[in-house]
């Protein structure tokens, strides 16, 4: 193992946002012990070539579970530490094996081995260990996973191949000598750096259990997200000397946003602190804000409720003990700066510590005032919009578009049959009754042109397909301008959420059985477009488009949450969740429902399938930000536009923001070249993939560039984003046209599906 040179510092360590004191575990010494003699006999120390007894010691992995669980017990940390011990050798190893001689077939064979070390069933019987990482994986597993459920275990198998398995993803980089753009790294980040891993770990060390009613929900999403960012791009500040003077490492934050933003290191080391104070501040608010509604909302007892809270407790000691030991750790770069303090010995960190000195364990490494000022200031601004200010027209940069444009020649005929559909639905006049519901007329939905949308996103449909997904579009485009004119301004979302309930219950899965009348014209247009889409499918089928659909429309309620709070994303969730917004996820899920029977729905799961998704629908998505900031900012008060949440985490004007997201929106694209072309090929070798399924991935990839060749067409011709309309009165924001065509083809009914949320 190499130790970071003592060279100057590329970067002064910044100011961290530390709100909670590290605490240290009682059992250190205990666990030290225990870890030496466990890595020892599993032959990771003398004579594996990777590390000697100096190395463990001096990297003192007891005292980083020390700090990161400081409540476990005795046995709970020794084996805790063992995991840790294990994780970070095989970070080594692998390093040494495989990234430094850049053997990609070797490091995937080696990958390969090592699920069968984790059996669900204890009883499968394992192979035989060839090497330290196979004994250690082995025998983990056999003496953790009896403490813990099945669904846990499916979780945190799942976690640690990811892990294991991404290690290639950054492999594949260094190879062809690529610095992934920010968005991408920080989705892959949270693979490769294991703290979706560490997260299952506070699980086991706590005892708490998260309760599978809420496992999958947003707020515990989020929790885990904010968790593994924080952590990461925290080690990627200390560990950026290291990576890239030493392993010739490219996946590191700093690296990233050094190129992206083309600034010095030290200007990209203090946006990559300000990203971390942003995601921790958007964990907290998860806790305050969502954690309670969801135990209501889920009806858990209260002991559930009790292992959620100690689950994120555990997550708030991880984030505080762990950079207390990456700050004393020899592992990384931690010797100056603005956050580096006096260096104690491991043995003397516990007798330090004091819970009322500022300078005690926890704040030795920070300007505490300073760094909490600071993240009280960041806090502040994300509140401090003033809605509907005068931004001007939008300004529209040379958008790359790499994919030529085809038309649907059914265009003009699906534009008429489009404004007759919206009059039987009776979406083009005001809902009796419900105030500020007149959101459309004919002359409106004449504008936003939704056929042309659908045109260019499926060009082969015929005109059955090309109209039922521009109707599609329209429903969408309604049903987001519904919520904002009808829910957001009593900024109530109890009817809200009636709604979304409502809407439910109109998309069932057994054609069968009684279903609920519509009685508006949203529901009046779901259950028309639901019985003519999911008619001919298959009973699992509809209940995977009706999840997607349901994950659009909750989305929604995110988008008013924020508006009636005045808060302004945090950049990474606002990415996620536009996603959502968006209806990437209804998209997916037809995708996968079409070509299921000749792609194995685990290529569905692979990086290189997720990275091809999300960089074309980000790519629309910023897209679409561009063209609607005038009327989203000036005419609609809106804070969900990616233009305003760069302005707001970066500080800066509209023509900085505007470069940020055209470079991004480009970046997204080129990803999405990149992807298409050098990845997807290894993943069809891979899984040795038939004939049949290579072409119809080829078709899904074509699939996408009809998308976003479409989407762009659609907002350079289409009126809505034209002040000269804007300026007629007050616009609702929109659900403009989406990622209609995006793995359709397959059923061959959906020419233009409902996910392109736009302002």
């Amino acid at each position: 193992m190499t130790e970071t040179t003592q060279t100057t510092q590329p970067f002064e360590l910044p100011n961290f946002y530390v709100p909670h004191p590290a605490r240290l575990n009682p059992h250190l010494e205990s666990a030290r012990k225990h870890s030496k003699k466990w890595a020892r006999g599993m032959g990771m120390l003398e004579g594996s070539d990777i590390w000697e007894e100096r190395d463990l010691d001096a990297h003192d992995y007891a005292l980083l579970c020390s700090y990161t669980h400081p409540d476990a017990s005795e046995q709970a940390l020794s084996m805790v530490t063992d995991w840790y011990v294990w994780v970070f050798f095989f970070d080594d190893h692998f390093l040494e094996k495989f990234k430094r001689t850049q053997d990609r077939e070797g490091g995937k064979a080696y990958l390969d081995r090592l699920p069968a070390f984790m059996p669900m069933d204890l009883a499968t019987p394992m192979p035989e260990p060839t090497n330290p990482v196979e004994a250690g994986l082995a025998d983990l597993w056999q003496r953790t996973v009896p403490h813990m459920s099945m669904a846990w275990r499916a979780r945190f198998a799942e976690a640690t191949e990811h892990l294991l398995n991404e290690s290639l993803w950054e492999l594949a980089n260094i190879n062809i000598h690529r610095v992934p753009n920010p968005v991408e790294y920080i989705e892959m980040r949270r693979k490769v750096g294991g703290a979706p891993w560490s997260s299952g770990l506070v699980e086991f060390a706590a005892g708490a259990e998260i309760p599978a009613a809420v496992a999958d929900s947003r707020p515990l999403r989020v929790l885990k997200d904010t968790f593994c960012d924080g952590v990461h791009l925290r080690n990627d500040l200390f560990s950026y000397q290291r990576e890239t003077q030493d392993e010739g490492e490219l996946s590191n934050g700093v690296l990233v946003l050094e190129t992206f933003l083309d600034c010095t290191t030290q200007e990209a080391a203090d946006a990559v602190n300000d990203l971390i104070t942003s995601r921790l501040q958007q964990f907290e608010n998860t806790v305050l804000g969502e954690l309670p509604a969801l135990f209501v909302e889920k009806g858990l007892d209260p002991k559930s409720c009790a292992d959620v809270l100690a689950y994120a407790k555990g997550l708030q000691d991880w984030q505080s003990g762990g950079h207390e030991w990456h700050m004393r750790s020899s592992r990384y770069m931690n010797g100056g700066g603005a956050a580096a303090g006096a260096p104690l010995s491991s043995s003397a960190a516990s007798a330090s510590w004091s819970p009322f000195a500022v300078s005690g364990l926890g704040t030795s490494a920070a300007d505490l005032k300073r760094a909490l000022a600071t993240a009280a200031g960041r806090r502040a601004r994300s509140h401090s919009h003033v809605p509907y200010t005068k931004v001007g027209p939008s300004k529209i940069p040379d958008i790359y578009m790499p994919f030529t444009l085809t038309l649907s020649p059914h265009l003009e005929t699906s534009r008429r049959n489009v404004i007759a559909w919206a009059h039987r639905m009776g979406m083009l006049r005001p809902q009796p009754g419900v105030p500020f519901s007149g959101i459309w007329d004919e002359p409106a939905i004449k504008r936003h042109d939704l056929a042309l949308c659908a045109a260019g996103l499926h060009p082969d449909a015929t005109l059955e397909e090309l109209d039922l997904g521009t109707q599609w579009l329209a429903w969408g485009t309604y049903a987001d301008d519904y919520y904002p004119a009808v829910f957001g301004r009593t900024r109530d979302l109890a009817p809200a959420k009636a709604c979304n309930e409502r809407l439910s219950q109109l998309m069932t899965v057994d054609f069968s059985a009684p279903t609920t009348a519509p009685v508006t014209p949203l529901e009046r247009g779901l259950a028309d477009l639901w019985s003519r889409t999911a008619g001919p499918m298959s009973p699992d089928a509809r209940r995977s488009f009706r999840a997607a659909v349901e994950t659009m429309i909750s989305s929604w309620l995110w988008e008013l949450e924020n508006q009636a709070l005045n808060r302004i994303p945090d950049p990474v969730d606002y990415i996620e969740m536009r996603r959502a917004t968006f209806g990437a996820d209804l998209t997916m899920s037809l995708s996968r429902i079409g070509h299921g029977r000749t792609v194995p729905p685990e290529i569905y799961r692979t990086g290189p399938m997720r990275s091809l998704e999300n960089s074309a629908v980000d790519y629309a998505c910023l897209l679409n930000d561009v063209f609607s900031y005038q009327k989203e900012i000036e005419y609609e008060g809106e804070v969900h536009n990616s233009l305003l949440v760069v302005q707001n985490f970066f500080d800066c004007d509209y023509p900085a923001a505007l470069a940020i997201v055209h470079d991004l929106m480009t970046s997204r694209m080129r990803e999405f070249q990149h992807v298409a072309a050098n990845e997807l090929p290894i993943v069809y070798d891979d899984f040795n993939l038939s004939g049949e399924a290579r072409a119809a991935l080829d078709g899904y990839v074509k699939e996408l560039e009809n998308w976003m060749a479409g989407i762009l067409n659609w907002h350079r011709d289409c009126r809505r984003y034209r002040e000269e309309y804007l300026s007629h009165g007050p616009v609702s924001p929109m659900w403009p046209g989406g990622p209609t065509g995006l793995g359709t083809s397959a059923a061959r009914i959906l020419p233009s599906l409902l996910s392109l949320s736009a302002g």
